[in-house]
């Protein structure tokens, strides 16, 4: 079977030719180029409307076959810009009409993994999905791919891109901005991760206020660089610790930054995971990965009704069935002296005054530079010892600390036996959670991290553990966020309780103003270009 997809989600056109066997028969694209400014929606509209007509007879033309030989054709139908998007949809219907062929719309997000793990043979990778639009750490769990982190606010390539344009770096400001750090020291900027999510616009402005000051530009583009890219490798890593898989994969438009490749590397090896990136023509947003999905699509569901093929602007990666996925986990051995490996900390066996005891080794991070490896480790080993503290005045049980050594990044606590809440968890179990939560949370304590692996359950009570991204905050937003991070969590111990659990959370934690807050964070679709 041989597919013709077409991409216009953003700046980019894009028609490929593939075969039911991988086989990449034809690829053609053109990338828009704006004068000034970054890219506007009726723009990419205007450029894929130009475009379109004359890509497809180029890639006909390289494949070598003729229209007849076309079985069906795939475009991206979301998430991106409207206006874009439309183009795109009409032209795919109207060559589908046209040849009297099956149509099927496909998510932008999820052929970026599914082209990746074609081109590098990687089976089930957590993904680093990074562009000018989108931001997202993805692996597929229970039938389809889930989002466990991705941006609060703008993408890194925005974030690039935008600085670029306003230091008179140019658009696109990634590459520009590559060079220039080579020459770079670094300057501290604000390192923002919220659990298992990142935010870029408060390290943007603080890029940009350095760049007024007169900070060496060479200087802004290192820090900027390494802090951002600091941040997505964190909670890839976080991702890779919490789902247990032995697989890492880089794919977007911002894959092509070496500094990035590098550190997702360095951070897979001290995993023991396999680090895949595909071939850079086709990290970008292309034709190929389009007509790639619509075949492994139209392969389960078969062909869409037209009726079914208008845009979905806001397409989450989580809102398509993905059944063709092997989803088998390789657990990698621990040394004998481990209790557990985390993403941020070695947890091994210990004592004090004759009690068994576990320490909390933050290790050093070889992805980060020291500069901000350094602070990192200290400031969260400093805050989450009296966040412990704290957290027991609140009346949540959390382990013992008996020393906290900040020249080596070290927490020595109580050992806690028991299970952990991930292998456990009911309904019932799930409103103690919310109710215990609600108490941290009435202390300002936010948590940081609340997964089902960071609760156990010891003698009946529960004792929340790892208080590693812990912060104080009385804001509602911060409040839903971190249970937003335990949403997520359920959802990898069995997707289809997940919804059930998570209610029970909500009426443990006794607040339905919270509910609101966090139905208010979940439509706002974070990942739209």
């Amino acid at each position: 079977m041989i597919c013709l997809g077409i991409e216009g989600t953003a700046e980019k056109t894009g028609v490929g030719i593939v075969d039911g066997d991988g086989n990449i028969l034809a690829m053609t694209g053109n990338q828009l180029f704006p004068e000034e400014g970054g890219i506007h929606p009726r723009m990419a509209a205007e450029h894929h409307a130009e475009w379109i007509p004359k890509l497809i007879p180029q890639a006909i033309e390289e494949s070598g076959l003729s229209y007849e030989d076309i079985d069906m054709i795939s475009f991206s139908q979301g998430p991106g810009l409207g206006p874009g998007l439309r183009i795109v949809a009409t032209s795919a219907r109207s060559l589908a009409l046209s040849l009297k062929k099956p149509i099927i719309g496909v998510n932008h997000c999820i052929a970026h993994v599914e082209v990746g793990k074609l081109d590098t043979g990687a089976v089930n990778p957590v993904s680093l999905y990074v562009s000018g639009g989108n931001s997202q750490v993805i692996a597929h769990e229970s039938g389809r791919y889930r989002i466990f982190g991705e941006t609060l606010d703008i993408a890194i390539g925005n974030c690039l891109d935008h600085f670029g344009r306003e230091t008179g770096l140019g658009h696109p400001g990634g590459p520009v901005i590559e060079k220039l750090s080579k020459q770079g020291s670094y300057i501290d900027l604000p390192y923002v991760v919220k659990g298992m999510d990142f935010s870029f616009s408060g390290l943007l402005s603080a890029a940009l206020r350095e760049a007024k000051k007169g900070t060496p530009i060479e200087d802004i583009c290192f820090s900027l660089q390494e802090t951002a890219f600091s941040m997505l490798v964190e909670v890839t890593e976080r991702a890779l610790s919490h789902t247990q898989k032995d697989e890492v994969m880089l794919c977007g438009g911002v894959a092509a930054n070496s500094r990035l490749r590098e550190m997702l590397n360095t951070m897979s090896e001290e995993h023991g995971a396999k680090f895949y990136m595909p071939e850079m023509k086709l990290c970008g947003d292309n034709g190929v990965m389009i007509a790639w999905l619509g075949l492994l699509m139209f392969r389960e569901f078969g062909s869409m009704d037209l009726s079914q093929t208008g845009i979905i602007q806001k397409f989450r990666t989580d809102e398509v069935d993905i059944p063709w996925v092997d989803n088998v986990k390789t657990y990698l051995k621990l040394s004998d002296d481990l209790i557990a490996k985390g993403a941020e900390s070695n947890i091994v066996k210990s004592n004090y005054l004759g009690e068994k005891a576990v320490l909390k080794d933050r290790i050093p991070k070889g992805y980060r530079i020291a500069e901000i490896d350094d602070k990192i480790r200290r400031a969260r080993t400093k805050e989450e010892a009296k966040l412990l503290s704290d957290a027991k005045c609140a009346g949540v049980k959390t382990p013992i600390l008996y020393d906290i050594n900040l020249e080596e990044k070290s927490i020595l606590m109580e050992e806690i036996k028991g299970k952990m809440v991930k292998d456990v968890m009911d309904e019932d179990l799930a409103f103690k959670i919310g109710v215990e939560i609600a108490k941290l949370h009435a202390a300002d304590i936010i948590h940081g991290d609340i997964t089902s692996s960071n609760m156990m359950l010891q003698d009946g009570k529960l004792v929340f553990i790892d208080f590693g991204l812990g912060k104080y905050s009385n804001l509602d937003e911060d409040k839903a966020v971190d249970l937003l991070v335990l949403k997520k969590s359920l959802q990898s111990i069995d997707y289809n309780l997940a919804s059930k659990y998570f209610d029970c959370v909500l009426v443990g934690y006794g607040d339905e103003n919270m509910v609101n807050k966090i139905s208010d964070i979940e439509s706002r679709g974070r990942y739209t270009h």
